[in-house]
Protein backbone atom coordinates (compact mmCIF):
# COMPACT_ATOMS: atom_id res chain seq x y z
CA UNK A 1 0.00 0.00 0.00
CA UNK A 2 1.41 3.68 -1.04
CA UNK A 3 1.16 6.27 1.37
CA UNK A 4 0.49 9.15 1.76
CA UNK A 5 -3.33 9.03 1.84
CA UNK A 6 -5.78 11.97 0.77
CA UNK A 7 -9.10 10.90 1.78
CA UNK A 8 -11.82 13.05 1.37
CA UNK A 9 -14.83 13.15 4.12
CA UNK A 10 -17.45 14.17 1.49
CA UNK A 11 -20.23 16.79 2.18
CA UNK A 12 -23.73 15.31 1.63
CA UNK A 13 -25.46 17.94 -1.22
CA UNK A 14 -28.68 18.22 -0.88
CA UNK A 15 -31.58 20.10 -3.35
CA UNK A 16 -33.33 23.64 -2.50
CA UNK A 17 -35.84 21.79 -0.30
CA UNK A 18 -33.33 19.58 1.80
CA UNK A 19 -34.02 16.18 -0.16
CA UNK A 20 -30.34 14.47 -0.71
CA UNK A 21 -28.92 15.60 -4.11
CA UNK A 22 -27.68 12.38 -5.66
CA UNK A 23 -26.88 13.25 -8.98
CA UNK A 24 -24.79 16.02 -7.39
CA UNK A 25 -23.15 13.68 -5.13
CA UNK A 26 -21.84 11.21 -8.09
CA UNK A 27 -20.22 14.51 -9.73
CA UNK A 28 -18.83 15.63 -6.37
CA UNK A 29 -17.01 12.28 -6.16
CA UNK A 30 -16.01 11.88 -9.61
CA UNK A 31 -14.33 15.96 -8.60
CA UNK A 32 -12.56 14.55 -5.45
CA UNK A 33 -11.10 11.44 -7.78
CA UNK A 34 -9.63 14.03 -10.24
CA UNK A 35 -8.34 16.55 -7.63
CA UNK A 36 -6.05 13.75 -5.89
CA UNK A 37 -8.05 11.80 -3.25
CA UNK A 38 -7.49 8.41 -3.07
CA UNK A 39 -10.67 7.78 -0.75
CA UNK A 40 -13.96 9.11 -0.18
CA UNK A 41 -15.96 9.46 3.22
CA UNK A 42 -19.55 8.81 2.60
CA UNK A 43 -21.79 9.73 5.44
CA UNK A 44 -19.04 11.25 8.12
CA UNK A 45 -19.46 14.11 9.91
CA UNK A 46 -18.80 16.43 7.06
CA UNK A 47 -21.50 14.85 4.98
CA UNK A 48 -24.07 15.34 7.97
CA UNK A 49 -24.97 11.83 8.99
CA UNK A 50 -27.12 12.48 11.92
CA UNK A 51 -29.44 14.41 9.92
CA UNK A 52 -29.60 11.55 6.99
CA UNK A 53 -32.12 8.84 7.21
CA UNK A 54 -30.63 5.17 7.17
CA UNK A 55 -32.14 4.67 3.32
CA UNK A 56 -30.52 7.55 2.46
CA UNK A 57 -26.90 6.47 3.73
CA UNK A 58 -27.48 3.59 2.00
CA UNK A 59 -28.66 4.76 -1.21
CA UNK A 60 -25.29 7.16 -0.96
CA UNK A 61 -22.96 4.38 -0.38
CA UNK A 62 -24.31 2.12 -3.20
CA UNK A 63 -24.31 5.09 -5.84
CA UNK A 64 -21.03 6.16 -4.99
CA UNK A 65 -19.23 2.93 -5.16
CA UNK A 66 -21.02 2.82 -8.58
CA UNK A 67 -19.97 5.59 -9.76
CA UNK A 68 -16.17 5.56 -8.56
CA UNK A 69 -15.89 1.95 -8.73
CA UNK A 70 -11.88 1.05 -7.55
CA UNK A 71 -10.47 3.94 -8.73
CA UNK A 72 -10.46 5.34 -5.27
CA UNK A 73 -11.68 3.65 -1.97
CA UNK A 74 -15.15 4.11 -0.58
CA UNK A 75 -15.75 4.09 3.45
CA UNK A 76 -18.99 4.42 4.97
CA UNK A 77 -19.97 5.86 7.95
CA UNK A 78 -21.96 3.99 9.99
CA UNK A 79 -21.46 5.09 13.73
CA UNK A 80 -23.45 5.95 15.78
CA UNK A 81 -23.63 5.76 19.70
CA UNK A 82 -25.73 2.28 19.62
CA UNK A 83 -23.95 -0.36 19.17
CA UNK A 84 -26.10 -2.59 18.10
CA UNK A 85 -27.48 0.07 15.47
CA UNK A 86 -24.14 0.41 14.37
CA UNK A 87 -23.50 -3.02 13.97
CA UNK A 88 -26.81 -3.42 11.96
CA UNK A 89 -25.67 -0.04 9.37
CA UNK A 90 -22.29 -1.59 9.35
CA UNK A 91 -23.59 -5.06 7.67
CA UNK A 92 -26.30 -3.38 4.98
CA UNK A 93 -23.27 -0.97 4.25
CA UNK A 94 -20.51 -4.29 3.35
CA UNK A 95 -23.45 -5.49 1.10
CA UNK A 96 -23.37 -2.28 -0.77
CA UNK A 97 -19.79 -2.97 -1.25
CA UNK A 98 -17.84 -0.32 0.49
CA UNK A 99 -14.15 -0.78 0.95
CA UNK A 100 -14.61 -0.09 4.37
CA UNK A 101 -16.48 1.74 7.08
CA UNK A 102 -15.34 4.99 9.47
CA UNK A 103 -17.09 4.33 12.77
CA UNK A 104 -16.83 7.13 15.45
CA UNK A 105 -16.69 6.60 19.14
CA UNK A 106 -20.24 6.61 20.79
CA UNK A 107 -21.01 10.37 21.57
CA UNK A 108 -23.23 11.32 24.55
CA UNK A 109 -23.07 8.44 26.37
CA UNK A 110 -19.85 8.88 27.30
CA UNK A 111 -18.69 5.04 27.52
CA UNK A 112 -15.44 3.58 29.95
CA UNK A 113 -12.39 2.47 27.84
CA UNK A 114 -13.38 -1.10 28.42
CA UNK A 115 -16.73 0.24 26.72
CA UNK A 116 -15.19 1.64 24.10
CA UNK A 117 -12.93 -1.46 23.74
CA UNK A 118 -16.06 -3.55 23.87
CA UNK A 119 -18.20 -1.45 20.90
CA UNK A 120 -15.20 -1.34 18.53
CA UNK A 121 -14.91 -4.79 19.09
CA UNK A 122 -18.13 -5.65 18.59
CA UNK A 123 -18.42 -4.00 15.41
CA UNK A 124 -15.46 -5.14 14.05
CA UNK A 125 -16.24 -8.84 14.93
CA UNK A 126 -19.39 -8.35 12.97
CA UNK A 127 -18.40 -7.50 9.22
CA UNK A 128 -15.13 -8.23 7.53
CA UNK A 129 -14.57 -5.09 5.91
CA UNK A 130 -11.35 -3.26 7.24
CA UNK A 131 -12.85 -0.43 9.77
CA UNK A 132 -11.33 2.98 10.43
CA UNK A 133 -12.18 4.64 14.09
CA UNK A 134 -12.61 7.95 14.54
CA UNK A 135 -11.47 9.90 18.10
CA UNK A 136 -12.96 13.36 18.00
CA UNK A 137 -13.39 14.12 21.66
CA UNK A 138 -14.80 17.56 20.65
CA UNK A 139 -17.69 16.43 19.01
CA UNK A 140 -18.39 12.98 21.20
CA UNK A 141 -17.54 14.24 24.86
CA UNK A 142 -15.79 10.68 24.31
CA UNK A 143 -11.68 10.17 24.00
CA UNK A 144 -10.41 6.99 22.85
CA UNK A 145 -6.86 6.96 25.09
CA UNK A 146 -3.97 5.53 23.13
CA UNK A 147 -3.74 2.45 25.60
CA UNK A 148 -7.32 1.22 24.16
CA UNK A 149 -5.73 1.74 20.61
CA UNK A 150 -3.27 -0.27 21.22
CA UNK A 151 -5.94 -3.06 22.30
CA UNK A 152 -8.15 -2.80 19.76
CA UNK A 153 -5.23 -2.70 16.96
CA UNK A 154 -4.85 -6.75 18.10
CA UNK A 155 -8.00 -7.17 16.52
CA UNK A 156 -7.54 -8.26 12.56
CA UNK A 157 -9.82 -5.45 10.78
CA UNK A 158 -9.14 -2.53 12.76
CA UNK A 159 -6.96 -1.13 10.17
CA UNK A 160 -6.95 2.33 10.76
CA UNK A 161 -7.26 5.17 13.10
CA UNK A 162 -8.77 8.91 12.18
CA UNK A 163 -7.33 10.95 14.88
CA UNK A 164 -8.62 14.54 15.27
CA UNK A 165 -7.73 15.48 19.11
CA UNK A 166 -5.22 17.98 18.93
CA UNK A 167 -3.16 17.01 21.64
CA UNK A 168 0.35 16.09 20.19
CA UNK A 169 1.20 14.81 24.21
CA UNK A 170 -1.70 12.21 23.62
CA UNK A 171 -0.66 11.80 19.85
CA UNK A 172 3.15 11.34 20.38
CA UNK A 173 1.99 8.31 23.26
CA UNK A 174 -0.61 6.77 20.46
CA UNK A 175 2.45 6.29 17.98
CA UNK A 176 4.67 4.96 20.03
CA UNK A 177 2.16 2.40 21.15
CA UNK A 178 0.23 1.67 18.24
CA UNK A 179 1.79 3.15 14.93
CA UNK A 180 3.39 0.27 13.94
CA UNK A 181 0.10 -1.58 14.23
CA UNK A 182 -2.29 0.95 12.36
CA UNK A 183 -2.86 3.04 9.82
CA UNK A 184 -3.25 6.69 11.74
CA UNK A 185 -4.68 9.46 9.70
CA UNK A 186 -4.76 13.13 10.80
CA UNK A 187 -8.57 13.83 11.20
CA UNK A 188 -7.61 17.89 11.01
CA UNK A 189 -5.91 19.78 8.10
CA UNK A 190 -4.10 22.25 10.20
CA UNK A 191 -2.87 19.06 12.03
CA UNK A 192 -1.92 16.99 8.91
CA UNK A 193 1.72 17.89 8.42
CA UNK A 194 3.03 17.68 12.67
CA UNK A 195 1.05 14.15 12.59
CA UNK A 196 3.13 13.37 9.04
CA UNK A 197 6.04 14.20 11.65
CA UNK A 198 4.89 11.72 14.18
CA UNK A 199 4.09 9.14 11.60
CA UNK A 200 1.01 9.45 10.21
CA UNK A 201 -0.09 7.69 7.15
CA UNK A 202 -1.96 10.70 5.36
CA UNK A 203 -5.50 12.43 5.88
CA UNK A 204 -9.15 12.50 6.44
CA UNK A 205 -9.48 16.34 5.03
CA UNK A 206 -12.53 18.41 4.67
CA UNK A 207 -10.02 21.11 2.68
CA UNK A 208 -9.65 18.78 0.15
CA UNK A 209 -13.41 19.66 -1.22
CA UNK A 210 -11.25 22.88 -2.50
CA UNK A 211 -7.37 22.15 -2.43
CA UNK A 212 -7.19 18.81 -3.29
CA UNK A 213 -3.71 18.31 -5.29
CA UNK A 214 -1.86 21.21 -3.22
CA UNK A 215 -2.77 19.17 0.35
CA UNK A 216 -2.10 15.86 -2.41
CA UNK A 217 1.64 17.83 -3.16
CA UNK A 218 2.29 18.99 0.38
CA UNK A 219 2.28 15.22 1.91
CA UNK A 220 4.20 13.97 -1.01
CA UNK A 221 6.76 16.79 -0.65
CA UNK A 222 6.87 15.75 3.10
CA UNK A 223 7.33 11.90 2.14
CA UNK A 224 9.92 12.79 -0.36
CA UNK A 225 12.17 14.87 2.66
CA UNK A 226 11.42 18.34 0.67
CA UNK A 227 10.62 19.34 4.40
CA UNK A 228 10.67 23.48 3.55
CA UNK A 229 8.36 22.36 0.16
CA UNK A 230 6.07 21.13 2.64
CA UNK A 231 5.67 23.57 5.55
CA UNK A 232 5.93 26.15 2.83
CA UNK A 233 2.33 24.69 1.42
CA UNK A 234 1.13 24.06 4.54
CA UNK A 235 1.34 27.81 5.54
CA UNK A 236 -0.09 29.32 2.29
CA UNK A 237 -3.16 26.80 3.14
CA UNK A 238 -3.10 27.33 6.70
CA UNK A 239 -5.84 30.42 6.40
CA UNK A 240 -8.20 27.84 4.61
CA UNK A 241 -7.69 25.07 7.52
CA UNK A 242 -8.83 27.02 9.89
CA UNK A 243 -11.33 29.07 8.04
CA UNK A 244 -12.97 25.97 7.08
CA UNK A 245 -13.59 26.01 10.89
CA UNK A 246 -15.09 29.41 11.97
CA UNK A 247 -18.21 28.02 12.66
CA UNK A 248 -19.61 24.23 12.73
CA UNK A 249 -18.26 21.99 10.22
CA UNK A 250 -19.90 21.53 7.08
CA UNK A 251 -21.16 24.99 7.18
CA UNK A 252 -18.20 27.00 6.01
CA UNK A 253 -17.15 24.18 3.36
CA UNK A 254 -20.76 24.38 2.13
CA UNK A 255 -20.96 27.87 1.83
CA UNK A 256 -17.12 27.58 -0.16
CA UNK A 257 -18.64 24.97 -2.54
CA UNK A 258 -22.03 27.68 -3.34
CA UNK A 259 -19.61 30.55 -3.45
CA UNK A 260 -17.43 28.69 -6.17
CA UNK A 261 -20.95 27.51 -8.04
CA UNK A 262 -20.65 23.99 -6.80
CA UNK A 263 -24.28 23.07 -5.74
CA UNK A 264 -23.71 21.93 -2.59
CA UNK A 265 -27.43 23.27 -1.10
CA UNK A 266 -27.94 24.41 2.38
CA UNK A 267 -28.12 22.33 5.53
CA UNK A 268 -30.37 20.47 7.83
CA UNK A 269 -31.62 21.48 11.28
CA UNK A 270 -30.04 22.24 13.56
CA UNK A 271 -27.28 23.13 11.45
CA UNK A 272 -27.95 26.49 9.32
CA UNK A 273 -26.21 27.77 6.50
CA UNK A 274 -24.00 30.66 7.04
CA UNK A 275 -24.52 34.32 8.57
CA UNK A 276 -24.06 37.27 5.95
CA UNK A 277 -20.55 37.71 8.18
CA UNK A 278 -19.61 34.40 8.11
CA UNK A 279 -19.89 34.26 4.05
CA UNK A 280 -17.81 37.68 3.58
CA UNK A 281 -15.14 36.20 6.05
CA UNK A 282 -15.27 33.09 3.70
CA UNK A 283 -15.30 34.60 0.65
CA UNK A 284 -12.41 37.13 1.63
CA UNK A 285 -10.88 33.44 2.56
CA UNK A 286 -10.79 32.21 -0.14
CA UNK A 287 -10.08 34.78 -2.47
CA UNK A 288 -6.80 35.95 -0.92
CA UNK A 289 -5.68 31.94 -1.36
CA UNK A 290 -6.52 32.15 -5.07
CA UNK A 291 -9.46 29.77 -4.90
CA UNK A 292 -12.00 32.52 -5.76
CA UNK A 293 -11.51 35.18 -8.12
Amino acid sequence: MSYPKLYTAMITPFTEDLEVNYAAAADLAEQLIANGSDGIIVCGTTGEAPTLTTDEKLQLFSLIKERVGDRAEVWAGTGTNNTAATVQLSKKAEKCGVHGVLVVSPYYNKPSQNGLYEHFKKIADSISLPVMMYNIPGRTSCNILPATVQKLAAIENITALKESTGDMDQMSLLFSLAGDRLDIYSGDDSNTLPMLALGAKGVVSVASHLAGPEIRLMMEKFFAGDIAGARALHLKLFPLFKGLFITSNPVPLKAALNLKGFPAGGLRLPLVNASEDEQQIIKKMLTEIGLLK
